[in-house]
């Protein structure tokens, strides 16, 4: 099978490639930038250079694209409508829920081309996905879930731009099956994770979509870890969130992020990821467990090759990591520990 990594120069786009290469595989590396080629020369693999306008035309003998290139609202669509047009599957590591859906919105076009589309292949959502999916095989009929995380290792200047976008919004969950704007940080918890009881506070992450659609809960809310009070981070986001819609601003708050290198080996390997969900049945029973994984760029990595090297078994259609490769994906991934799953009575 052949397949490339779009974006090979940025942040991820060189984990992915290099893990890549560790494992045996040969992928194209691929991307606007002419640092690809640098790359390319340093690992012995064959690279082309091309902005998204013209991927259609550059896909030729590619079985399948890894789209490492953020951010995903302006990168997702051309890339999408190339593979779909050169029957190329795709897969990418995005964690913005109206990409997800727009993609998710394009299944019987993708199935009808003999196209996977696999949107939120790493960190954003493969952990949280799978968890979702295994709750709900253990408590059926469940009408509510909640996802929560704390994120080790640092973050990318591309997964900052994501965040500089998504400060002009605001909070969302899914509520009675449908998307629903609320304020950040409009409820909070004290989850058990397994190295200890943390506070965290509701945030918009790519659950509210990819949850939805691998297990058919109609009201999910995701959580997140941040060491700010609820009020502090809500506050903050509504002062802002004129600010921040402006083109200007938008611009600004991009370039400065984008400076951002991204953390080294030494502090991800020093670092873990925990997660935490439960699933509520109307009657009150509840089904909880626990993952703690590698660093989010670490086991982004990991997921990517794995899918892209697999993703031709997968029936066509748009999927969730989840309703790929099943609810235990997560557990072949390198360094994931996964906690028992507590059913209780309501």
């Amino acid at each position: 099978m052949t397949w490339m990594v779009y974006g090979a120069n940025g942040y991820t786009g060189k984990l992915v490639s290099r893990l890549a290469v560790a494992r045996g595989e040969r992928p194209i590396l691929a991307g606007r930038s002419p640092e690809v080629r640098e790359l390319a020369a340093e690992l012995g693999l064959n690279h082309r250079i091309f902005t998204l306008g013209a991927a259609a035309d550059n896909l030729d003998g590619v079985d399948a694209v890894a789209h490492c290139a953020g951010p995903f609202s302006a990168t997702s669509k051309p890339m999408v409508d190339a593979c779909l047009a050169t029957g190329t599957h795709y897969l990418d590591v995005t964690g913005e829920i109206d990409v997800f859906e727009a993609i998710f919105a394009r299944s019987d076009e993708a199935a009808a081309a003999g196209v996977v589309l696999l949107p939120g292949s790493g960190f954003d959502v493969v952990p949280s996905d799978c968890l979702a999916a295994s709750l709900a095989a253990a408590l059926p009929g469940a009408v509510e879930l909640k996802l929560a995380f704390i994120a080790g290792g640092g973050f990318s200047g591309g997964t900052l731009k994501t965040t500089v976008e998504g400060m002009a919004t605001g909070g969302r969950v899914r509520k009675d099956g449908v998307l629903t704007t609320v304020p950040i940080g409009h409820s909070t918890l004290v989850v058990p994770f397994p190295s200890g009881k943390r506070s965290v506070l509701s945030l918009p992450w790519g659950d509210i979509s990819t949850a939805y659609r691998s297990t058919g809960i109609p009201n999910i809310t995701n959580y997140m870890g941040v060491g700010l009070p609820a009020g502090v981070v809500s506050q903050v986001q509504q002062l802002s969130a004129p600010l921040m819609r402006t083109p200007l601003a938008q611009r600004i708050g991009k370039t400065v992020v984008g400076l951002i290198s991204g953390p080294g080996q030494k502090r991800r390997a020093g670092n873990r990821s925990e997660f935490w969900g439960e699933a509520r049945s109307e009657d009150g029973r509840t089904a909880s467990a626990t993952l703690v994984t590698p660093s989010a760029y670490d086991i982004t990595a990991d997921a990517v090759v794995r899918i892209a090297t697999g993703i031709g078994g997968v029936e066509p259609g748009s999927h969730t990591p989840a309703t790929a490769f099943g609810a235990d994906f997560v557990k072949t991934l390198d360094g994931v520990t996964a906690g028992p799953i507590t059913v209780t009575s309501g």
